[in-house]
């Protein structure tokens, strides 16, 4: 069930990041075992999608709760999650904290939240994109101005916002330096917020990542624009004093990979 799961996620994540198959192509014709560090998914708090409501769905396929982060600035929360087996991908969830927004936008956000209908959830749900009607361009531009991350979900709902390479698994780059030279080179532009590269082997856990693909949407009132959809990230775990590789994440990291769809 869980190969299944990872699969239909790469078919709904691919057409919305079309980059996704040529960098995944670019890699895995020198090394034919890529391994999917991990995937990311978002959502709304107070909602029928909340975390809390989500998390039982991941426990059901076997995973276990593996961290727990805050994002202040970004008004976030968000879990990690582990499988016990290691070739399987860990998973990191984010929600937004809509509470803590402005009392204009948490009534923009639930004009389309409380039209969630959800009789029984399923695994499937994790790849169904909105569940609610697509917003207007004037209400998706309302707020950019105050959470990318709500403008985001709201126009591109809940799926896989990214999957992960790992950089431990290849076996023609060593560094998260090569890997971003590699994407580079392909004509692919980088997340530089923070740096290209995040983290430190001090912190265990470099990462870097693509800028999210531009697909042109029709929103609500007919107007079409070209809106960021989602990206690709690597990442490099490196051994801890026990010798065990790393295998949370860094809020610092997480931070600015969150960025990566923010292309105003």
């Amino acid at each position: 069930m869980v190969e299944q799961f990872f699969e239909a996620l790469w078919a709904d994540y691919t057409k919305l990041a079309p980059q996704a198959r040529v960098i995944h192509d670019l890699f895995a014709a020198r090394n034919p075992n890529l391994v999917n560090d991990h995937v990311a998914f978002r959502t709304f708090a107070n909602s029928p999608l909340e975390l809390e409501r989500l998390e039982p769905l991941l426990l059901g396929l076997g995973y276990s709760v593996q961290g727990q982060y805050r994002f202040e600035q970004k008004r976030l929360r968000a879990r990690s999650y582990m499988h016990p087996d290691a070739g399987v991908p860990k998973i990191f969830l984010s929600e937004l904290l809509v509470n803590e927004l402005s009392s204009g936008t948490q009534g923009l956000l639930a004009k389309y939240t409380d039209q969630i209908v959800v009789d029984t959830l399923d695994i499937g749900v994790f790849y169904s994109g909105r569940a609610w009607p697509m917003p207007s361009w004037t209400e998706y531009q309302a707020l950019l101005n105050e959470s990318e991350y709500a403008a985001w979900l709201l126009a591109i709902g809940l799926r896989a916002n990214h999957f992960t390479i790992s950089v431990n698994h290849l076996e023609q780059f060593r560094t998260v330096q090569q890997v971003v030279d590699a994407v580079k080179a392909a004509g692919f532009e980088i997340n530089s917020v923070g740096g290209e590269i995040k983290g430190s082997p001090d912190l265990y856990l470099e990462q870097a990542s693509t800028l999210a693909d531009l697909q042109l949407v029709r929103f609500a009132d007919g107007d079409e624009h070209e809106i960021a959809t989602c990206f690709y990230e690597f990442a490099l775990r490196y051994p801890q004093l026990d010798g065990a590789l790393f295998q949370g994440f860094v809020e610092g990291n997480a931070d600015k990979i969150f960025d990566s769809t923010n292309r105003r």
